[in-house]
């Protein structure tokens, strides 16, 4: 039987937990009092900064109204290369996948919280909107939903272009190819600030995170996720765009169309 003091810190916003598969990886969740069996799980990615808890407060009124709990992984920088920030962007970091350490932390919640593991909601802003996307590329199935913010670089849907700016080595570097009768089924969300013109982060050859070619999507974060969109219509994918208007690279700036998306799909097929 558990402690007085290890239920307390089960409920509302939890303690930050190690993963248990890699104790390098962490999380947090916020857990309604009134929450019920097989309950809605909405997955928080973090960006750059990694605010991960956050990004858990931000949707505390949320998960209060729906019964969801919020799971916000942890994923440090510097876990091989102390200067490195952008490991988990990518998937594939130094032999860490991190889209299966993501899936090993919500099989984790899920023996000790009353959630619904099988799919779940995804939202990434900035840096988390380029692991989210990617993700889904990877695991349709395991999605509800997906939301994808802001993402500096994109990988299009594209098998002439390489890894990471396009698919062509897909499954050579992961082991299936893309379920693109999977990928419709899911619903998804592009969003970004109709200000987030800035692009002293995205334009910056010579750097870890730069491909020649990612300049050809477009100059700023608002035109990069309009390619992504032109291309998800291309392949009958199920796209929904909101541009928040004056908003710019402020993730917590638009989660109130983040809200409207999960709020629409929580409770649908099962979840």
């Amino acid at each position: 039987m558990r402690d007085r003091a290890s239920e307390f810190y089960r409920r509302g916003r939890t303690t930050i937990f190690a993963s248990p598969v890699d104790q390098r990886l962490h999380y947090c969740l916020y857990v309604p009092e009134a929450i019920v069996d097989r309950a809605p799980l909405v997955v928080m990615q973090h960006g750059t900064n990694r605010s991960a808890v956050k990004s858990r407060d931000n949707m505390i009124e949320f998960a209060d109204e729906h019964g969801a709990v919020i799971l916000a992984p942890i994923f440090p920088a510097g876990l091989v290369d102390p200067d490195d920030i952008h490991n988990y962007k990518f998937i594939d970091y130094r032999g860490i996948r991190f889209d299966r350490m993501l899936l090993s932390i919500v099989d984790e919640v899920a023996r000790r919280f009353p959630v619904a593991p099988e799919r779940f909601h995804l939202h990434g802003f900035s840096g988390g909107g380029q692991f989210t996307h990617r993700f889904l590329y990877l695991h349709p199935d395991r999605l509800a939903s997906a939301s994808i913010g802001a993402p500096g670089r994109i990988t299009q849907l594209d098998d002439t272009l390489p890894w990471w700016l396009g698919t062509r080595d897909f499954e050579q570097r992961f082991g299936a190819p893309i379920d693109f009768g999977a990928l419709r089924r899911v619903p998804i969300q592009l969003v970004v600030g109709s200000a987030d013109t800035e692009t002293w982060e995205i334009d910056n050859p010579g750097d870890s995170n730069w491909m020649d070619g990612v300049e050809q999507t477009g100059a700023t974060r608002v035109e990069r996720l309009r390619t992504l969109e032109r291309g998800y219509r291309s392949h009958g994918l199920d796209v929904t765009f909101d541009l928040v208007d004056g908003v710019g690279h402020r993730g917590s700036q638009v989660l109130g169309a983040v809200r409207r998306f999960f709020g629409e799909h929580i409770g649908k097929r099962g979840q």
